[in-house]
């Protein structure tokens, strides 16, 4: 495919995504299952155009003359013009060209080389797309346009940063690495940077298990799970940040643990490496599609010290025996997400305020599960992948009022208690627990607090 062809086809693919609210990845796997003929080459490109495009999507339609009412859906507003449908139809367009001048640093003259009309090309450029390309001008954009998100978010994101928001919300928009946790039970760090030599591997700067494999100029990432370090178990994917969140939790050799929201068993794994496979851990989740690849993943990495406990049918997951018996209870609470955005960056635009609320009550209701099974002088550890105040600690504020006999450990003297001093200082605004992100950490976004059970 030439490059102009390339650019239709994203343009196709992005007023899909956009006009029906798809999943980016369902959306390309469709399209290339329909249109066989493009190589893995175009489809890699097209996929990076894709990402990149939703990533600053907001402010690359703002320069291009577009506002967020033109592209509500029928629903929401009834203009009964064809006109308006027309701009609607152009949503993908507009937001492609911003980004190409934007994100990719191209001028106008160069996209217009680009698009010709002529076969399978993009539409010639009108003179007004010309003179919005020239101009590229965010000067009088709100935070949500230059910081790429809802609208509708700035007053939860301005809760959790103020007018940081801007700066935190924009590194949420920039492309993620491939972080691999190296698994203890395995292998040392120094002999998998070894044998991913190939691959130039960097050490993680806070987590002591952790390899980062830049994406190379065209946004391809080494396909690690490929790799006999891999295949092997001696290395797992997992952000930075999700390590970092493991190692907070603080389990230790003889621990009895409870992991409430395992889903694919990322931290199970981690803490079973902590754990030294001493011990025992009780995994669980309340959606066992969620829960079915911690099976194979266990038995890949050699641990032996967890116990998967599977829901049947809509029924929960048997734990009754466990009250008042853990040491240590991890929740790694279902959330909105916000944090995960360098990663799924069509996920934003999709998010609506109802989604927030469901959240925050799914939040509730296990914490209110989890306290029953930390014993006394036992750790619960509230996790969550949101940089929203709404979900970490106002969650936090809200558990602490209904249950006085738990009691938050000092985010910084724990972080310094597990070894990882280094980020002790990066509280969220409640100070109730601690807050990664791409800004603060070049991780992906977490929030961890710690709590203790005193009878």
């Amino acid at each position: 495919m030439t490059p102009s062809a390339r650019l239709s086809a994203a343009i196709a693919l992005l007023d899909e995504i956009l006009d029906r609210k798809r999943p980016l990845g369902p959306a390309l796997a469709d399209w290339g299952k329909a249109n066989r003929y493009a190589g893995s080459g175009d489809r890699n490109a097209i996929g990076n155009l894709v990402h990149d495009t939703l990533r600053v999507k907001a402010s690359a339609q703002w320069i291009m003359g577009w506002r967020a009412e033109a592209e509500a859906s029928p629903s929401e507003v009834d203009t009964g013009s064809r006109e308006d449908d027309a701009l609607r139809t152009q949503s993908g367009r507009a937001a492609l060209l911003g980004m190409l001048r934007l994100l990719r640093g191209m001028e106008a003259e160069a996209i217009a080389a680009l698009f010709t009309g002529e076969r399978f090309a993009p539409a010639p450029l009108s003179e007004a797309e010309r003179a919005a390309l020239s101009a590229a001008d965010l000067s009088d954009a709100p935070a949500h346009v230059r910081g790429n998100y809802p609208e509708w978010l700035d007053a939860e994101l301005a809760r959790s940063f103020g007018e940081a928001r801007v700066e935190e919300a924009a590194a949420l928009a920039s492309r993620a690495p491939v972080d691999a946790r190296v698994n203890a039970l395995k292998l040392i760090r120094l002999k998998a940077m070894e044998a991913l030599g190939h691959l130039e591997p960097e050490a993680t700067p806070f987590s002591p298990y952790g390899l980062r494999f830049k994406p190379n100029a065209e946004g391809r990432a080494p396909y690690i799970q490929a790799e006999p370090a891999f295949i092997k178990g001696a290395v797992e994917i997992q952000d930075e940040g999700s390590q970092l969140a493991a190692l907070l939790a603080g389990a230790k050799p003889g621990m009895q643990v409870l992991d409430l929201c395992a889903g694919g068993g990322g931290k199970t794994l981690a803490m079973a490496a902590e754990m030294n496979n001493k011990g025992q851990i009780f995994a669980t989740d309340n959606d066992a599609r969620r829960l079915a690849p911690i099976h194979e993943r266990l038995t890949r990495a050699g641990v032996r010290n967890v116990q998967v406990r599977t829901p049947k049918g809509k029924e929960p997951a048997k734990l009754d025996d466990l009250a008042g018996k853990c040491d240590l209870v991890l929740v790694d609470a279902p959330c909105t997400g916000t944090g995960t955005w360098r990663r799924h960056p069509d996920a934003k635009w999709r998010l609506r305020p109802n989604a927030l609320e469901m959240r925050r009550e799914e939040q509730r209701g296990l914490l209110a599960q989890a306290r029953r099974y930390v014993k006394p002088g036992g750790r619960l550890v509230y996790i969550t992948c949101s940089l929203l105040d709404a979900e970490n600690g106002a969650q936090i504020r809200d558990f602490l009022a209904a249950n006085p006999d738990f009691r938050v450990l000092d985010p910084a003297a724990n972080a310094r208690a597990t070894g990882l001093d280094s980020i002790g200082r990066h509280r969220d605004v409640s100070g109730l627990g601690l807050l990664l992100s791409p800004h603060r950490t070049d991780t992906d976004g977490f929030f961890m607090s710690v709590s203790t059970r005193s009878t």
